[in-house]
């Protein structure tokens, strides 16, 4: 369809990035194709549904305020929350067969939606100005012609932009990760074009051009720089050294096993800061750099894990990856670190491998 090409394009992008995040989250490689903008309402997309699938609502607020919703199909919901609780795959298969969600599985969906928006906040801030703040409520389920409909639910009647997109995993028939967005947000996003005004009498409009160029030609003093000459004389923006891109920090209180992660990272090309639980992590980031994290913690605990929020905090809202490692990973604890901001998780003790791995995946794709 015509119109909407800057926002699909930011759609896109922020898909791209969603796929990214998502998939070093479940362990897997996932990719979602450019979205496939198509004019719909909500009579149609819903009648056209017919199986199960969860509802997101995404909240915009500031100067694009209103409502726009995800909609996932249920099966990729079991597949995705499978792989996050580290369930097996011939189990995560079973489940999808028999359209099976559990408790667990609603809890790690929620998560994984939680952070595609946060990937979506990483695209959608810059790109209209920091203008724009996305949040989201945990998704419901639609069941075709069980779920009533009504003016609000499963989303509010009227006219939508869908935005399509295909998820795709090696060796996984995935479904549509679907948009819908009301046309009046959209516009928002993306204003339609306004109408040319109409072309002034051609005889008058020369005869003004050139007295106004003749006089911008004259008002120039003569040997005037050029303004792009003038840029590029300018000092050239300082480039920072390639190690502040490599920068790790490591929190734990282990000192062999601090000791081993640094001389291992280091050995990589990393560089490496380490320091215990209860150093001074303020400090520790005001000397700049800091890429990445990983946080060694003792028994799964609120009060270890807390420690993702003071970090976040500290970076003030950079997209800062958290590695939280422990000696034993329950489905409630992976849920649990990744409610505190944890982006992957590792079990002790230290794999020298996995952890290069996962260090180099999260800084490869910043």
């Amino acid at each position: 369809m015509d119109g909407f090409a800057n926002l699909t394009s930011v759609i896109d992008t922020a898909l791209k990035q969603t796929a990214e995040d998502s998939g070093m989250l479940l362990g897997q490689e996932l990719s979602i194709g450019e979205a496939d903008p198509i004019a719909t309402n909500r009579a149609t997309y819903f009648c056209d549904l017919d199986d199960v699938c969860f509802v997101a609502d995404v909240t915009a607020s500031g100067e694009y305020p209103g409502t726009f919703h995800m909609v996932f199909g249920l099966r990729d919901a079991i597949c995705m929350s499978g792989f996050l609780l580290g369930i097996p795959p011939a189990r995560i298969n079973e489940k999808r067969r028999l359209a099976i969600m559990e408790n667990d599985d609603v809890d790690a969906f929620s998560e994984i939606i939680n952070q595609a928006i946060g990937s979506f906040n990483t695209v959608f801030q810059p790109a209209f100005e920091n203008r724009v703040h996305l949040k989201v409520v945990p998704p419901r389920k639609f069941i075709p012609e069980s779920t009533e409909m009504t003016d609000a639910e499963p989303v509010p009647d009227g006219e939508y932009i869908l935005f399509r997109a295909r998820m795709e995993m090696p060796g996984l028939e995935m479904g549509n990760l679907d948009i819908l967005m009301p046309r009046g947000l959209a516009e928002l996003f993306d204003p339609p074009r306004e109408e040319p005004e109409p072309v002034p009498d051609e005889t008058a409009a020369d005869g003004e051009g050139e007295g106004e160029a003749a006089a911008e030609v004259a008002e120039e003093p003569a040997g005037a720089p050029a303004a792009t000459g003038a840029a590029e004389g300018g000092e050239a923006a300082p480039v920072p050294a390639e190690s502040a891109f490599r920068r790790v920090l490591i929190l734990e209180d282990d000192e062999a096993d601090r000791q081993r992660i640094r001389e291992l990272l280091a050995a990589r090309g990393f560089e490496p800061v380490d320091a215990r639980l209860d150093a001074d992590i303020r400090d520790i980031f005001s000397q700049g750099g800091v890429r990445l994290v990983v946080l060694g913690i003792h028994n799964n605990d609120d009060r270890d894990m807390s420690l993702c929020i003071k970090i976040k905090a500290i970076a003030q809202g950079e997209n800062l990856p958290i590695i939280m490692c422990a000696r034993e990973w329950t489905r409630t604890a992976v849920l649990k670190a990744v409610r505190y901001g944890a982006r992957d998780i590792i079990l002790k003790p230290y794999q020298e491998d996995e952890v290069v791995t996962k260090v180099e995946r999260f800084l490869t794709a910043a």
